[in-house]
């Protein structure tokens, strides 16, 4: 009984210890990395939520661009950071699928916690301004024509090589896949017209088709999308049903104590009730979420079985 007693004590100083930290968290810098490169939307989701948590806190939340590996570099970095509460990432809708391409040096499920699903959208299918096609079916009947045909994506493994992935299959096409290391590098190409066509988020393309550099064919929502208006869903030009959205999520550490990721998520939620970066996100084409880590949790394993489908029936690979 002693023992035991010890033990159980020892549990209670520990959660008092953690919840004492989480009270004084955060009492220096935090770290937040972008797991893919300057540009993209990754980049910008990270930079609108530290500007906002560092005004709610008071202290410095500093974005830390480590791109490369669809994003699994920077995911290491979290992974194998201490788990103190000061290392965070924002992490893309290709940490659900990197576990099924990559030979991995840290667990996806176990080495990592949720923290909050920020929120989803739609990706867009682009075309340089000066390519002749107008909506996506004109790509398609192209590319049954055998009209040769590339389209970039963020890397390998991403939701955009994934859907255009499942398009080539159903529609018995060949549209090649070219992989970016990240969205700033897809768009300087596609608005520079080294890549013809290119799918990315919405968050990612709204502002180059605005400024008339890119147009856009088609979304992968099943309805229209308010940024992009008139540009119909991939599943009303010939693919019904078609379904593909993006996400963002917040992750830290696998040991960081609980008690200070209730903190962040609550800080989190705090970031997304602001009006102003409410609009800067929804304006970019996220519908806001803000789930919680029990409710990412469930999103990732759901995309992992999910997508898990996808790069069997494709035979996809680490670089292709």
């Amino acid at each position: 009984m002693a023992i035991a007693g010890r033990k159980w004590l020892a549990v209670l100083a520990m959660v008092a210890a953690g919840v004492a930290h989480a009270q004084q968290w955060p009492a220096k810098p935090v770290r937040i990395i972008s797991v893919f490169p300057p540009g993209g939307s990754v980049d910008q989701v990270a930079r609108i939520l530290a500007a906002q948590l560092a005004t709610q806190t008071g202290q410095q939340f500093i974005v830390d661009d480590r791109g490369g590996a669809s994003g699994s570099i920077g995911t290491q970095v979290v992974a194998t950071s201490p788990p103190d509460g000061y290392t965070f990432g924002v992490v893309f809708d290709t940490h659900a699928v990197n576990p099924l391409l990559l030979k991995l040096p840290f667990d996806t499920l176990k080495d990592l916690a949720p923290v909050m699903l920020v929120g989803t959208s739609p990706m867009a299918i682009v075309a340089n301004a000066k390519e002749p096609y107008k909506d996506f079916r004109e790509v398609l009947a192209a590319a049954k024509q055998k009209k040769p045909l590339s389209i970039g994506s963020i890397g390998t493994g991403s939701l955009g090589h994934l859907a255009m992935a499942q398009i080539n299959r159903s529609q018995g096409v060949d549209i090649v896949h070219i992989p970016y290391r990240g969205g700033g590098p897809l768009m300087i190409d596609a608005v520079g017209g080294q890549v013809p066509l290119a799918i990315g988020s919405v968050f990612l393309v709204t502002p180059h088709v605005k400024a008339g550099k890119l147009r856009a064919l088609a979304v992968t929502s099943l309805k229209p999308s308010p940024q992009l208006p008139g540009v119909l869903p991939v599943a009303e030009q010939g693919m019904p049903g078609f379904l593909a959205l993006s996400w963002w999520g917040i992750i830290a550490p696998a040991a960081t104590p609980k008690p200070i990721l209730q903190k962040m998520y609550d800080e989190l939620s705090k970031a997304l009730k602001d009006p102003g970066v409410a609009q800067k996100l929804t304006d970019q084409g996220i519908e806001i979420s803000g789930g919680g880590p029990d409710e990412m949790d469930r999103f990732v394993r759901g995309e992992m079985a999910r997508w898990a489908v996808v790069v069997k029936e494709n035979n996809i690979r680490a670089g292709d």
